[in-house]
């Protein structure tokens, strides 16, 4: 039984799988039943959302909780499941996302994460993970992809994201793969409030090479920050380390391409890796 370590209280997960289990027995129907009733989702899934072998879509979720009539539980659960999965150092500054008014990000090798594909951010945990089940790699490309929500909100935050060339240069397992990440970064660069830039090679060493930097300006006016390298990750709210970061950040962004000739680059690492998937 999968317990938390910390309490010896059933996950999130568990949690949420049971919930579901218990509303379908007291309705009398089997996985299959219930998988017609829910927009046909596969039982074999159902039933492993049941065990808490892998999470359930959101969008499972909302046609559970409509069918079963269950006032928004099962997506409680769902967000519970959610905060549960993600690392100890990187559960603070994702909480806050939804208060924030801004989110300022660097990325020295990758694409940022709230700027991924499914396909790009199941690969990445792929290498970064190895030996992980197929759920769990889904488990947390959901995670990663519900993240995605603050842009849907109705007063929009401003997002600057940052990315060194290397993130475009850097192929993700095939050159189809890229074609739709790429094809995705310039849709997600038309957003309103959101900036897209590139640091190019010509410009050399920078002070944020090797690492990741998440920035977030609250409603409140307050700050916070993220500094990620390889599988650790640091919260920063002391003010003078603040001003350092944000420094930092401040740097790579006069070092940056400006937005057009960013977007120009990524059209032509996007024009490359069409030609290597048609040859």
């Amino acid at each position: 039984m999968e317990l938390n370590n910390e309490s010896g209280k059933l996950t999130p997960r568990l949690r949420l799988g049971r919930r579901v289990r218990r509303l379908r027995e007291r309705k009398g129907l089997s996985l299959r039943q219930l998988s017609e009733h829910v927009g046909g989702y596969s039982h074999s899934y159902l039933g492993r959302v049941e065990l808490g072998d892998q999470l359930p879509s959101e969008a499972l979720v909302n046609s559970l909780d409509a069918f079963f009539d269950a006032d928004g539980i099962l997506n409680e659960l769902l967000e519970l499941a959610h905060d549960s999965s993600i690392p100890d150092y990187g559960r603070v500054v994702v909480s806050k996302e939804a208060e924030a008014e801004r989110i300022q990000v660097f990325t020295s090798s990758l694409i940022p994460g709230l700027l991924q594909t499914e396909d790009y951010a199941r690969e990445l945990f792929r290498v970064s993970l190895p030996g992980a089940s197929e759920d769990k790699l889904n488990d947390l490309v959901a995670i990663r992809m519900h993240r995605k929500v603050i842009f849907e909100r109705k007063d929009p935050l401003f997002y600057w994201a940052i990315m060194d060339e290397a993130a475009l240069r850097r192929p993700m397992r095939s050159a189809k793969l890229m074609v739709r990440q790429l094809h995705h970064l310039l849709v997600a660069a038309e957003r309103s409030h959101s900036t897209v830039q590139v640091l190019p090679f010509n410009e050399g060493g920078h002070p944020m090479l090797g690492g990741c930097l998440s920035l977030l300006t609250l409603r409140d006016g307050g700050m916070m920050a993220f500094v990620e390298s390889f599988k650790t990750g640091e919260t920063v709210e002391l003010p003078k380390r603040l001003i350092e970061l944000t420094q930092g950040f401040d740097v790579a962004r006069s070092l940056a391409l400006p937005e057009d000739k960013s977007l120009d680059l990524i059209r032509r690492y996007l024009g490359e890796y069409e030609d290597e998937d048609d040859s």
